[in-house]
């Protein structure tokens, strides 16, 4: 089994949670939403998998390619 690091692409705070621990995700599943610039940006599962870690809470900042889930494959 592979652990695949999910990170967010751009800098902004974290305003949902889309998935759970544990859920079974496709290729391109939201996982969390970023606000960024007034924009909400999903930040999508990169393969299909089972979601292992969620690393940040709503309300978190997170930045440019900081790791925000593991992905099991």
């Amino acid at each position: 089994m592979s652990r695949i690091e999910i990170r967010s692409e751009i800098r902004g705070s974290v305003i949902s949670i889309d998935a759970a621990l544990g859920d079974a995700l496709a290729e391109d599943d939201p996982v969390i939403t970023v606000l960024s610039m007034k924009m909400e940006i999903p930040v999508p599962a990169p393969f299909a998998g089972r979601l292992a870690e969620i690393l940040v809470e709503e309300g978190d900042d997170v930045g440019v390619l900081q790791v925000v889930a593991i992905l099991e494959t």
